[in-house]
């Protein structure tokens, strides 16, 4: 161990390196609710492609698992590294590199935070669409997870925005795939491989990010229904209504009740409304024309109420922007109320009535409380999961997955499967399709150094 902390500091210089028993905690864990707190051999920043090279290098020539953290906001565990790692912090790489307005894209670090990346972006009027809703997350996370967010119903998640990666292999090989332009069908694809491989692959050092055009108008509708199942079974018409909502969220009335309690928001509803509602919808829309957005408010408020809704209220602006705010920090509320597990689920929308009775059903017969909310719009449901039986709740969280799989989902829609979700995805998931995982696995990462125990035992 002498010997590594001495070639690494020789790599990216004395100050870059500290033992992991004097790093901060924080490089420990990430923010699942089931991670265990684990402290790596040693923290390293590199400054560069070339340093990073360097370090795995180093890495597989002695077998020392490498994991790559950064801002270290995610919920599967896949940033916690283990006691005899070398945990890779980007925390240096944090420029964004280029704003090309001609082309579109951006070229960014995986240090950079979803929120740098807004503020240079709206000086030239355009935007990253992605939104994961913790806007310091690093897009280096968000790239190694295929972060998604509410406005994927309109813009889709990660993957749809990355153009091109610079990515170090194990073997110490810098590689770029992709670039500026928007297909190609030149060999395989070996971006898209990489996004979502939760540093299982290579590190990636750079990416080329697509942008869209700022929208300057938007306006949000909330809608209270009855119960649960008209809620989901209205998702695929307003889908289909072609209004092409920026977010469609769904939101139970205990979780709504407890965000609007937390944050405390008013937001209009009538007392008798509120008590008899089960769910909301939330639907944002954008337009660039204002007097286009007020038409599209109006079918919007016509069509949820078609559909069942008690009401359908335009929220202003100030409203609109906070529930929004307390939406994204459900998981934090979840958490302060003690949830011990917070699932992503993903599964087609037309799937989501049956879906959810079927969590009904589960929850009962495994004395589970289960609430929580949404991206209806593409199908991920967020559900908090309250049971301190770790056996009941394992039980309750296979049988949970299961249900999304047998409707043609997944186990998870973003957040990614890490150390946390690993042992149903290797209970679950069709064994062909494992194997082959293994053998991509294998050929990228030949000596098993990068992120070993995420995804795979």
């Amino acid at each position: 161990m002498t010997d590594m902390r001495s070639r690494l500091a020789d790599i990216v210089g004395a100050a870059n390196v500290r033992d992991g028993a004097d790093a901060a905690e924080d490089y420990a864990r990430d923010e699942g609710l089931t991670s265990v707190a684990t402290r790596p051999a040693f923290v390293v920043a590199p400054g560069d492609a070339g340093e990073t090279a360097e370090i795995l290098k180093a890495a597989a020539e002695t077998g020392t698992p490498v994991t790559a953290r950064g801002s270290g906001t995610g919920l599967s565990g896949a940033a916690v590294p283990r006691t005899d790692a070398i945990l890779v912090s980007f925390e240096r790489m944090n420029r964004v590199l280029e704003i090309d307005t001609e082309n579109h894209v951006a070229v960014v670090q995986p240090g950079v935070t979803l929120r740098e990346l807004e503020e240079k972006t709206a000086e030239h009027g355009l935007v990253y669409p992605v939104y994961p809703g913790e806007l310091s997350g690093s897009l280096g996370g968000n790239v190694a997870t295929n972060a998604g967010g509410m406005r994927a119903v309109r813009y889709g998640v990660t993957r749809h925005h990355v153009l091109g990666v610079e990515a170090v292999l194990a073997t110490g090989e810098v590689i770029r795939c992709g670039g500026k332009y928007v297909k190609a069908s030149t060999g395989y694809d070996l971006t898209q491989l990489i996004v979502g491989s939760e540093g299982t692959l290579a590190l990636v050092t750079e990416a080329t990010l697509k942008l869209q055009p700022r929208v300057a108008h938007q306006a949000t509708v909330l809608a209270p229904f009855g119960d649960l199942t008209a809620v989901v079974r209205a998702v695929p018409k307003v889908v289909a209504s072609g209004i092409g909502p920026l977010i469609l969220e769904y939101i139970d009335a205990m979780t709504m009740g407890a965000i609007t309690y937390t944050h405390d928001l008013q937001l209009g509803i009538p007392d008798q409304v509120r008590d008899t509602s089960q769910a909301y919808l939330v639907v944002m829309l954008e337009n660039r024309d204002a007097e286009r957005l007020d038409d599209d408010v109006a079918a919007t408020g016509e069509l949820l109420t078609a559909l069942g809704a008690v009401d359908a209220y335009v929220l202003p602006g100030p409203s609109a922007r906070r529930l929004i705010e307390a939406r994204e920090q459900a998981f934090y509320t979840a958490k302060g109320a003690g949830a011990d597990d917070v699932i992503d689920t993903v599964l087609p929308r037309a799937a989501l009535p049956e879906f959810m009775a079927r969590v009904q059903g589960i929850a009962q017969a495994s004395e589970t409380f289960v609430v929580g909310c949404g991206h209806a719009g593409d199908g991920n449901v967020h559900l908090a999961v309250f049971q301190k039986d770790a056996d009941k709740r394992a039980k309750a969280l296979r049988e949970l997955f299961a249900a999304s799989m047998e409707l043609g989902g997944a186990i998870s829609g973003e957040h990614g499967i890490g150390h946390a979700k690993k042992a149903y995805f290797l209970d679950l998931e069709d064994p062909a399709k494992i194997a082959l995982m293994k053998r991509i696995k294998q050929a990228f990462d030949p000596t098993g150094v990068l992120n070993p125990g995420v995804l795979f035992d």
